[in-house]
């Protein structure tokens, strides 16, 4: 599959990024949102295998503003003793993330996306992609046909903004799956998200991954589980059929 490192200009700065693709003809086009560890091998080998299904994959240097992939140092990622270190590292990166700014980064990955494939994208989020994906959902709403978040934590929260809230905004299809024992996302945080769903009348899957980390997908940590992983391909790839090749 073809696959390229590409820089995509922002209000910002320049945002590097990997884009994957069957072929070089045009095709339905998701946004893949990386966690918080970065961009790096294991998120371009998701983006290929999402790719390989037919979509046009664009995975983002979410953290640019800090410079260019590689944004941290992420020796020993596999080893649960040096997770605390990398925390400590990507912690302020993630707080500089402000809605405003997700907002505008998600307008230039869109039109990016848009060079590539036609018609309203679908996103896929991990850990803080998650959140992000849903403010850049709610910002643009009829350019994102469908949003999937793994993983992911502080999607409902006692703000004012939480991302929650924003629900109203979007006309997305969405499908979650949580991690089991998730501080960041407890069964009263995925309860409270499909009464927000339900409220807002948005077709939903909003599940918890029963033994599966925070972290699963993610093959280069500790805590990475198969079973979870899998799971996640097959509903990520049935939403993608029902809302991009309807």
């Amino acid at each position: 599959m073809p696959a390229d490192q590409i820089d995509i200009a922002t209000p910002d700065g320049v945002a590097d990024a990997y884009l994957s693709r069957p072929d070089d003809e045009r095709h339905p086009g998701v946004l893949l949102l990386m966690d918080a560890f970065g961009l790096r091998p294991q998120i371009e080998r998701m983006a290929d295998r999402i790719a390989g299904h037919g979509f046009v994959v664009l995975a983002p240097n979410l953290f640019y503003r800090a410079g260019r992939t590689p944004v941290v140092d992420l020796e020993g990622l596999d080893d649960p003793d040096q997770r605390g270190r990398i925390f400590e590292q990507v912690t302020p990166l993630m707080g500089e993330l402000t809605p405003e700014r997700v907002a505008a980064d998600g307008d230039a990955y869109l039109q990016t996306l848009a060079g590539y494939s036609d018609g309203p994208v679908a996103i896929t989020g991990y850990c803080m992609g998650g959140r992000i994906g849903w403010r850049i959902a709610a910002a643009h709403p009829r350019r994102v046909a469908a949003l999937a978040g793994f993983h992911a934590g502080g999607l409902v929260t006692e703000a004012p903004d939480s991302p929650h809230v924003a629900i109203a905004s979007s006309t997305a299809e969405y499908v979650f799956g949580h991690a089991d024992r998730d501080a960041g996302m407890t069964p009263e945080h995925v309860a409270t998200l499909g009464e927000t769903l339900d409220a807002a009348g948005r077709p939903h899957v909003n599940e918890i991954y029963a033994g599966a980390r925070h972290g699963y997908t993610m093959a280069d940590t500790s805590v990475y589980d198969e079973a979870g992983t899998e799971r996640h391909f097959r509903e990520l790839q049935a939403l993608l059929e029902r809302a991009l090749n309807p």
